[in-house]
């Protein structure tokens, strides 16, 4: 009697590359600064949510500085745009293996920033959640824009990912605070 081998289907593993596709932005017209990640990882994916790994300390950040900032992501949604405040990632869509940035591959697409300004002519700063984000940005984002949209200041903060440890709490939210002064709100 013969055996035959049969291929049973194997569990999706948290290492295996898989297109991902982001959010659509966070906004209001009357939005004056512009928050941009990268590109949402596997369990914001899977919620639905920017931000949703608990040990990201994007949320925590923002209830430092905004005493009214509620626990579910419905409120969270409503306090950022009562703020003027827009909330996006610099890709829509790349493959990656894992959530750190470092696992984007180069077939990244990045989001339409052109049809973005133009819809929200009052953004005077952007703040990237980290370095990534800003390099993104700056290679597949800046030769895309006309010269009002390319002159808009733009600001690195810390990652707010736990995968970025080097500073402190306190650090980030001090260094986070400067989307928060008057001179841009």
């Amino acid at each position: 009697m013969s055996r035959r081998l049969v291929a049973r289907p194997q569990a999706a593993s948290n290492n295996r590359p898989m297109l991902s596709f982001g959010f659509p932005p966070i906004s209001s017209p009357s939005a004056e600064v512009l928050i941009l990640g990268s590109l949402p990882g596997r369990l914001s994916l899977e919620r639905g949510e920017y931000y949703a790994n608990p040990q990201n300390v994007f949320w925590k950040i923002l209830a430092a500085r905004s005493s009214d900032l509620p626990a579910n992501y419905a409120g969270r949604v409503r306090v950022l745009i009562e703020h003027r405040l827009a909330l996006w990632d610099v890709l829509a869509a790349a493959t990656r293996s894992g959530s750190l940035d470092a696992d984007i591959s180069d077939d990244a697409i990045p989001n339409n920033f052109c049809a973005f300004f133009h819809a929200h002519p009052s953004i005077r700063l952007i703040g990237f959640n980290g370095a990534t984000a800003a390099k993104l940005y700056e290679r597949r984002v800046l030769p895309t824009l006309n010269e009002a949209q390319s002159s808009i200041s733009r600001t690195t903060l810390p990652s707010t990912s736990p995968a970025h440890a080097g500073l402190s709490f306190a650090q980030k939210v001090e260094r986070w605070s400067a989307l928060f002064t008057s001179e841009y709100l």
